[in-house]
């Protein structure tokens, strides 16, 4: 099958629209609705910590055919290309160079997140799909921009949260809906790391806790800087800010962005209430006095004002202790397995007395056992399928807004220093 074939009727099969317009097209483009037959071609653009777990991903699934990669830094471009499992795959600095490219139907987009708005519109206007990862942006205007993009080029867009992908999240909200744990009143959910000042939070090499430094001059030779600064400030090169970007405010939210965004979505993916009405965020760099900008601390209270609920987000970097969700009603109170994203487990126990030292643990009145539940698709398999049928995916522009709109009253309570609050008919935090 060559490409511009697949292009073709991958177009037709999406506009056609009618069992007559199928058959009529013949056996082979019946065939090419099946994934091996038939893969979604992707680009990569951003092939650093996150970036490289999917290409990874992508690159060793039969419903994908990575045919671009996209990356300003040498190292992460070449290992996105052993990662790609394509000889011919094409490499590229220019994210602007994917999008000209008629081959490349999708885009993943895992930069910095001061670069998700710009690549974003500028893929769907191209006429790309987007699976981009998380926080979807940095502000309430760049969201609304980039919701509108979306919907108006008609194009699929899905956000990495991939917590969405266990039946457990669906199943804990059927539980609660069913009331079987009573009136629900709190969540709580959260982050912790720990480290030493030579493995700090945030401060690894290209990796997750890779913390052995490449030389900076080696560095600065293979980065082109300019077009990773994009829209940030104008700086000479810097090499905590190349490589430990969520530290400082220019590249994305800090803890909002990467670690209260997931834990939020997974409130979002249980109860699907929405964009919360008030945000009380207090933050702190309370242990480690590097350079970072973003607090090591932060704390996000929310209010569900017609649910009769409030959410608290605990992020804290210097415990290991873990906070998996817990959704606690009247009579009892659901508690999963792991952080959000992993979640695909949880405990259902009815209300009892507080636990003293020493106690028994409690039995819990009911297991979900993963195993037992329907498969589902991938978060990226769900990506693959809505490109193929048009049908929204799991976490779409709609989904991608309330996980900004959330995130971001944190960090604008956070900078003001007061509650705010979400007037839902502006769509703005006041």
């Amino acid at each position: 099958m060559n490409q511009t074939s697949g292009i073709n009727r991958r177009r037709f099969l999406q506009t056609a629209g009618t069992a007559a317009a199928i058959a009529a097209a013949g056996p082979a483009l019946v065939g090419a609705a099946e994934p091996a037959a038939d893969p979604v071609r992707i680009a990569h653009i951003g092939t650093g910590v996150r970036g490289w777990d999917l290409i990874k991903y992508t690159g060793s699934h039969k419903g994908a055919k990575v045919v671009m990669v996209c990356d300003v830094y040498k190292p992460h471009l070449q290992r996105g290309v052993e990662a790609s499992n394509n000889p011919d795959v094409k490499t590229v600095t220019d994210y602007r160079d994917v999008l000209a490219d008629p081959q490349v139907e999708a885009v993943v987009i895992a930069t910095p997140d001061h670069w998700h708005e710009q690549m974003l519109i500028d893929a769907v206007n191209a006429g790309k799909d987007v699976y981009c990862e998380k926080g979807w942006t940095t502000s309430i205007a760049a969201a609304k921009r980039m919701r509108a993009a979306v919907k108006q080029q008609g194009r699929i867009m899905q956000l990495g949260h991939q917590g969405r992908q266990w039946p457990s999240a669906t199943a804990g909200g059927d539980l609660i809906r069913a009331n079987r744990i009573g009136p629900l009143t709190f969540v709580k959910v959260g982050r912790y790391f720990n480290g030493t000042p030579d493995r700090a939070p945030w401060r690894w090499f290209g990796n997750y806790s890779w913390y052995d430094r490449p030389d900076p001059v080696q560095v600065r030779a293979d980065v082109d800087w300019e077009k990773w600064l994009g829209s940030a400030p104008a700086i000479d090169f810097n090499e905590r800010h190349f490589w430990h970007w969520r530290c400082y405010w220019p590249y994305g939210t800090g803890q909002a962005g990467d670690l209260l965004s997931h834990e939020m979505d997974f409130v979002q993916t249980v109860l699907g209430w929405g964009i919360p009405d008030t945000c009380v965020c207090a933050g702190l760099n309370a242990f480690w006095k590097d350079d970072r900008e973003v607090p090591d601390t932060w704390l996000a209270t929310y209010q569900f004002e017609s649910q009769d609920c409030t959410a608290v987000f605990e992020g804290i970097m210097n415990s290991n202790r873990m906070q998996t969700p817990e959704f606690i009603g009247r009579d009892g109170r659901i508690i999963y397995n792991g952080i959000g994203q992993d979640a695909n487990r949880y405990e259902l126990y009815p209300d009892a007395p507080a636990w003293r030292m020493g106690d028994t643990p409690a039995e819990p009145a009911e297991r979900f056992d993963p195993a037992a539940a329907p498969s589902q698709p991938t978060h990226m398999e769900d990506f693959f399928e809505a490109v193929r049928t048009r049908k929204p995916p799991r976490c779409n522009e709609d989904e991608a807004f309330i996980e900004a709109a959330t995130l971001l009253m944190s960090v604008e309570s956070y900078k003001q220093k007061r509650q705010v609050r979400w007037d839902k008919e502006r769509e703005e935090m006041v």
